[in-house]
């Protein structure tokens, strides 16, 4: 039977995102983003987790079999390091572990907006960056922490669950922690946060209504704060967070998020020409007019504000990123549509364009 280090190998030679471990199935995987299977036997059930547990410690399958869901990451010596997350499918484990690379990408080699860039300058506040699973939010904000860690000479705290891009101590000092390695929970981490003297943080995911009001009052008192949501565009992202809170209480909310956030960096990996992913991106950033509309929840105005003035701005919607990225022939249009929010819209981008 072929070995998991021998799978993984795979992954990095074939440029892989994801490798799929699944009984009945021969391994597989995700290629620019199809799934692709391996040339092997289908694996049985106690391959698979033969497989799979070749990479736990003892206390990782303990947790595995009494929760039913694991996540976790590693590296391997001279490969690279992935995230790993293990499941039970009809009683039977599942594996799947995302590759990410040993060395962390420069943000000019990723493609994004110049704006992006600038983020690096924040003095303080929340920087949001969302999107779906796998649309590269992790890459995005391990690369601007990174400039940030090359610039500044200050203090970085990150609570991830895993941690998957590690940082080495340049300009400033890094502390990493792990949720349920090196603190018990998001909640139990974040409240001693402020104790360690920090100035950039690093929330691996603001997941519920503590979380939230926590990276709020962090952001609130000084500190640069990164967090990333699962969700499809930056007006939907104020919504849902928004929404989290009893209704008495989102006036507030809304109050505070005017304040405190100053950008929304919304992205989606889509298909290249030629071989690849590349980001399509959507940017939100609270100038006044915009902290306003928010204050007073006026969340439907905002996408008009989104739409001129980019120059000035820097704020880009996703259809102008899909139109750019079709102009510079760099994603095919039929890709392009697959992705748009609002394909009408989209089409009299391109017709205004003579496409």
């Amino acid at each position: 039977m072929i070995s998991l280090q021998q799978l993984l190998k795979t992954v990095v030679k074939q440029n892989a995102s994801d490798l799929h471990l699944v009984a009945g199935s021969a391994p597989a995987l995700r290629i620019d983003g199809r799934i692709i299977r391996v040339k092997s036997n289908e694996l049985t059930p106690e391959e698979t987790k033969e497989l799979c547990y070749s990479i736990l410690t003892d206390a990782q399958k303990a947790k595995f079999e009494n929760e039913h869901e694991l996540d976790f990451s590693f590296g391997i010596k001279g490969t690279a390091r992935f995230r790993g997350n293990f499941m039970f499918q009809r009683g039977i484990v599942s594996g799947v572990f995302r590759r990410i690379p040993q060395s962390i990408p420069d943000l000019a080699t990723l493609g994004l907006p110049s704006i992006v860039s600038e983020i690096a300058n924040y003095p303080n506040g929340l920087v949001l960056v969302v999107g779906p699973t796998g649309s590269g939010k992790t890459t995005t904000i391990a690369s601007i922490i990174d400039r940030i860690n090359q610039e500044r000479r200050g203090h970085i705290v990150t609570l991830e669950d895993p941690i998957e891009y590690i940082h080495e101590h340049k300009g400033c000092i890094v502390n990493q922690r792990e949720v349920y390695s090196d603190t018990l929970s998001y909640k139990d981490g974040l409240r001693h946060l402020l104790r360690q003297d920090p100035d950039v943080c690093l929330i691996g995911e603001m997941r519920d209504l503590d979380t939230i009001e926590t990276a709020l009052t962090v952001a609130e008192t000084g500190h640069l704060v990164f967090a990333t949501l699962h969700t499809n565009s930056a007006v939907s992202t104020i919504s849902r967070i928004v929404n989290v809170f009893p209704s008495d209480q989102q006036d507030r909310i809304r109050n505070q998020l005017s304040m405190s956030l100053n950008a929304i960096v919304s992205q989606r990996l889509i298909a290249q020409t030629g071989g690849g992913m590349i980001p399509a991106i959507e940017v939100l950033v609270l100038n006044p007019s915009v902290r306003n509309l928010v204050r007073e929840n006026k969340l439907h105005q905002i996408y008009g504000m989104m739409q001129v003035g980019q120059n000035k701005s820097g704020m880009t919607t996703l259809n102008q990123s899909l139109l750019n990225l079709i102009l510079k022939r760099k994603v095919e249009i039929k890709n392009a549509f697959e992705e748009s929010p609002d394909v009408e819209e989209l089409d009299a981008l391109l017709k205004k364009a003579g496409i």
